[in-house]
C-alpha cells in the first residue's frame, strides 16, 4: 500500500493527522539533517499501523517534504 506524508520538521510538539485514507500530515520533532527527520516519520508510521520500521520505505521525496512511502500491512 502506498501513502503521501506531508512532514514538517523542527516542530515544537510531534503530531499526526490523518488528511484522507492515504494521505496523512505529521510534524516532527527533528531537523531535516542526517536522515533524522525520516527515521522518525517511519517510526510514527509505524506505530499508527502497528507494524515494525522495516516494513515501510520511502520511495520517493527523500529530501522534500512531501513523500510517498510504501507500507507492508502484510505479515
Amino acid at each position: 500500500m502506498y501513502i503521501r506524508v506531508r512532514v514538517i520538521t523542527g516542530a515544537r510538539t510531534e503530531s499526526f493527522s490523518k488528511v484522507s485514507d492515504d494521505h496523512y500530515d505529521l510534524r516532527v520533532r527533528e531537523k531535516a539533517e542526517r536522515n533524522m527527520a525520516n527515521r522518525r516519520v517511519m517510526q510514527m508510521i509505524a506505530e499508527h499501523f502497528a507494524i515494525p520500521v522495516n516494513k515501510i520505505r520511502i520511495v520517493n521525496g527523500h529530501h522534500s517534504p512531501g513523500k510517498i512511502l510504501s507500507v507492508d500491512l502484510e505479515s
